[in-house]
């Protein structure tokens, strides 16, 4: 595995007392240092153009100008400083990086990992919100869907943020070439992401929730990957798979109620790469959330170990009700049981 990572990208500093700070990506850096084989990229960052691809682009010039003018508070939870509209543009590139390595893999290069920030997958076409300015993925996935010399045809996003990805999901919520999934804590910011949106027009069918009660555990997540997250995307047929890599779902997060283990996303990366194997997609990570430092540090230290060989554990089969109970119901309401 290899990560995409700018120093530019520490710039953007919402405040001590803000959750989405730098320290994150350092405490990721540091833990990394301990890995064997780690390779960083620093590619280049895109520009206006290509974010104004998912977004309004008076919005997006509206952002840059607001950093221009020294930032502040866009919203109460989005904050901006002169350095912001650099780290936008910075982040949003790595993710087209991290899509750039996948689809040229038969190369022989490695699984990539974007770890840039601000996160992304809450901003929506015409404004920021969530600690996000432009939606990262969306604007990598647009990038791929567009460049003729990826023959891509059809795009999967998988978010495993404990927040629902609405801004990823507006985005592409009319579209038939992006299938989005999310699993999220039900109820949680930004209060979107119930069962029953699930695509419309062309994009109808094209999109699958998976809000999952507070206490959820790892038995219940893979339950998730193996069962509607699996059959869906097996039909879906999709020739590169994004993950929206959060790792706020874990049960020492400071801000979520889910109770991820560590282990749970050695576990979710297996089963999502196999997966991506068996429909022949390529695949690419790209950090959102995850708050906790000690906690996301070792996270993304898993992913990297699971691609470097070591074979995750598997929980004990302790699914709860309303676990089985949700998982039902996505099965039903796609079709899928």
């Amino acid at each position: 595995m290899q990560f995409g990572y700018s120093e530019d990208c520490l710039a953007h500093d919402p405040g001590p007392r803000h959750p989405e700070a730098p320290d994150r990506l350092r405490a990721i850096r540091e833990r990394l240092k301990t890995k064997h084989g780690i390779k960083y990229v620093e590619p280049d960052p895109v520009g206006v153009d290509e974010i104004a691809s998912v977004h309004d682009r008076e919005y997006v010039e509206s952002v840059e100008e607001f950093c221009a003018d020294g930032g502040g508070n866009w919203d109460p939870d989005t904050v901006a400083v002169e350095e912001t509209w650099d780290a936008v543009c910075r982040s949003a590139g790595l993710a087209c990086w991290a899509i750039e390595e996948a689809l040229e893999g038969a190369t022989g290069r490695e699984t990539p990992f974007s770890i840039g920030r601000p996160p992304g997958h809450h901003a929506v076409p015409e404004d920021a919100m969530g600690f996000c300015f432009a939606n990262n993925v969306a604007v990598a996935a647009q990038q791929a869907l567009e460049n003729d010399a990826y023959a891509v045809d059809r795009v999967a996003i998988v978010d495993w943020d404990v927040h629902h990805g609405n801004g990823t999901q507006d985005i592409f919520y009319d579209r038939e070439d992006v299938f989005f999934v999310s699993i999220h804590e039900r109820g949680l910011y930004p209060g979107t992401g119930d069962l029953d949106e699930t695509g419309e027009g062309a994009g109808a069918g094209t999109t699958m929730n998976v809000p999952v009660p507070a206490g959820t555990n790892d038995a219940a997540y893979l339950a998730i990957a193996d069962g509607p997250v699996a059959g869906a995307l097996e039909a879906y047929d999709p020739d590169l798979l994004i993950i929206s890599a959060g790792f706020d779902a874990h049960r020492h997060d400071p801000i979520s109620r889910v109770r991820l283990t560590t282990e749970a996303y050695a576990l979710m990366t297996d089963r999502l790469r196999t997966l991506a194997d068996d429909v022949d997609a390529a695949l690419a990570f790209v950090l959102e959330g995850g708050y906790g430092l000690d906690v996301l540090a070792e996270s993304v230290a898993l992913v990297h170990e699971t691609f470097d060989g070591r074979e995750p554990i598997e929980p004990d089969d302790d699914l709860s009700s309303r676990a089985e109970a949700t998982i039902e119901d996505v099965l039903e309401e796609h079709g899928l049981n």
